[in-house]
């Protein structure tokens, strides 16, 4: 094989398998739901924007904008006493959460798909993606009448 073609082949194969490296979302871009239905998107380690401000009866959505699986599940011990709990999945605690997704990966959400939760409750709502917590995948939601 002569030089040029061995250099070729070489380039358009590294390109074809960093292409599945990529996520969805640019390295620079801060606004992943700029022009979506959303409210909150993931990156391949966060929630953007980390945290958001609602207000009772506001339904945020978050959207999984990476290529990898993601959670949003709310710690019990972080969010208003007579608040209502949520989890991707519709898991009713965030022990069964993890434990389900060591299991069997349940409560996943794949690329562009949707996760929505209204808020009936004022207070701090703290929530982390389980298969990326310890990257630091948290989010905080502060609800305000």
């Amino acid at each position: 094989m002569n030089r040029r073609a061995y250099l070729a082949a070489v380039g358009t194969s590294l390109s074809a398998s960093l292409a599945g490296c990529t996520s969805t979302l640019g390295v620079f871009d801060d606004s992943p739901c700029s022009g979506d239905n959303c409210t909150i998107g993931m990156t391949r380690n966060e929630f953007l924007p980390r945290e958001y401000e609602a207000t009772v009866g506001e339904t945020v959505v978050w959207k999984n904008t990476s290529g990898a699986i993601h959670t949003i599940t709310a710690l019990e011990s972080g969010i208003p006493d007579d608040a209502e709990y949520f989890a991707t999945g519709g898991f009713e605690d965030d022990a069964t959460a993890r434990e389900q997704w060591r299991e069997n990966h349940s409560g996943g959400l794949d690329t562009r798909e949707t996760f929505e939760h209204t808020f009936e409750v004022p207070g701090r709502y703290e929530y982390i993606c389980i298969p990326h917590v310890n990257a630091d995948m948290v989010g905080t939601i502060i609800v305000s009448e």
